[in-house]
């Protein structure tokens, strides 16, 4: 899809850059080796503990009740919400306002810069295929849920829309074996039994 200029967008860019620009540096003269930083004054990592959302990937499979996997899936969805980068979060929400106004287009643009800034964020990825599902362009948004899952392969919603996607386009079989990867990892999903069960009769006995 050809960028659109926008006003907005190139307005939006530069207040960005401007307030980056007038922050406070945090780095001091002279930055001293590992061994002099004392344990209160190092920075915490800003990427995902993995044990944590391991942790909470095995809990919500074996969650004993809807309640309790519905719970555990916000809280892994709050964890892959983070970017870890202010200006991504600026722009992701700007994007989600224009989605909410049908602005597209600007939605894409927008996205587009997320995903230029952060390619490691696999939810960027998974936003920005929400996007181009909705302006019909099904192999992007395919494209970037593949992309989504190489960076988290346990991304149930990603999986999830992947299987709408497919069946939108009467690929019945990869529907399917994208439903039960996201099953796989989310027993209790909402709605996703019922999809498989009434797609089920119609792969039965064919290959996955």
């Amino acid at each position: 899809m050809a960028p659109i200029a926008r006003p907005f967008l190139f307005a939006l860019l530069a207040t960005v850059a401007t307030a980056a620009a007038a922050a406070p540096s945090r780095t001091p003269d002279r930055e001293p080796p590992p061994t002099e930083l004392k344990a209160q004054d190092r920075k915490p990592s800003t990427s995902q503990p993995a044990a944590g959302l391991n942790e909470l990937y095995e809990r919500l499979r074996d969650a004993g009740d809807d309640v309790e996997a519905k719970g555990v899936a916000t809280l892994i969805e709050r964890r892959l919400d983070r970017s870890g980068s202010a200006t991504v979060d600026l722009l992701t929400d700007r994007a989600r306002q224009a989605m909410t106004t049908q602005d597209f287009a600007l939605a894409a643009e927008l996205m587009d810069r997320v995903t230029a800034i952060e390619p490691a964020w696999s939810e960027g990825w998974n936003r920005r295929a929400t996007v181009f599902w909705l302006l019909t362009d099904k192999s992007t948004a395919i494209a970037d849920l593949q992309r989504a899952l190489i960076l988290e392969p346990r991304h149930f919603v990603a999986w999830a829309a992947l299987g709408r996607i497919y069946l939108s386009m009467d690929d019945k079989v990869r529907a399917m074996n994208a439903y039960r990867r996201a099953l796989a990892i989310y027993p209790r999903m909402p709605k996703l039994k019922d999809a498989m069960e009434r797609l089920s009769p119609e792969v039965d006995g064919r290959d996955l």
